[in-house]
């Protein structure tokens, strides 16, 4: 097993998510509770550095999730600050992920 220099960001949608993915979608809806997305981020090594660190990354992540869903920027909510991003998505933080498929003999993944 390996630890990579880095911290994970798990994100889910909430409601406000939901809501405008439904709107704009082709009549599927998001499932809260389905596959996430799961980001890489600078280490941290609490929940406030964590929080510090979302705070920076928030804004590429946020298109990201957008984007996963509906590529036209025109159906993007024009408010799309760090409050907006936690009402719409929940988070988890992860302080040390760890690759299970890091071979420490050869120091190569498989």
């Amino acid at each position: 097993m390996y630890s990579p220099s880095r911290s994970a960001v798990i994100v889910r949608p909430k409601q406000p998510y939901i809501d405008w993915a439904v709107e704009n979608g082709d009549g599927m809806t998001p499932d809260p509770n389905g596959e996430a997305f799961l980001y890489l981020v600078p280490e941290f090594d609490s929940t406030e550095q964590g929080m510090q660190v979302l705070e920076e990354y928030f804004p590429m992540i946020f298109e990201h999730e957008l984007a996963s869903w509906d590529e036209d920027e025109a159906t993007w909510p024009e408010e799309r600050d760090f409050e907006t991003f936690l009402e719409w998505f929940e988070i988890e933080l992860c302080a040390v992920p760890i690759d299970l498929c890091f071979d420490d003999d050869s120091e190569t993944v498989h």
